[in-house]
């Protein structure tokens, strides 16, 4: 079963993400839920918007929001990503949950649980 989420990347100070939807099961359900978002999202930041404007990113899969406000401009990606434990490719899912020390770094992302946790 698939773990899909949409996530906004800013930079505020820092870099930031935050997770606009949790728990999609399927790709196609979190794109739905990203061009959902794309018209609604309101960064955390208090912004009274005057207008916004959307870009695609050549992958589809994200989007550059730019806000802009009575006195500032906001800019934020949203996309989604796919929790690898969760993955229903089974290659990607049963090399995230391999063992530590079972596989090396080139087969790819892994979920970790540190010890004693």
């Amino acid at each position: 079963m698939g773990n899909w989420v949409v996530i906004a990347e800013y930079y505020s100070d820092v870099h930031r993400t935050e997770f606009i939807c949790r728990g999609q099961e399927t790709k196609d359900q979190a794109l739905k839920a990203l061009r959902a978002a794309l018209h609604t999202y309101v960064p955390s930041k208090n912004i009274v918007e005057k207008w916004r404007h959307v870009y695609r990113f050549a992958d589809q899969e994200s989007y550059l929001v730019v806000i802009k406000g009575k006195l500032t401009q906001w800019e934020c990606t949203l996309r989604i990503a796919e929790l690898v434990s969760d993955s229903t490719d089974p290659d990607v899912a049963k090399r995230a949950q391999m063992e530590d020390g079972a596989a090396e770094v080139a087969d790819g992302p892994q979920d970790r649980i540190p010890p004693g946790y």
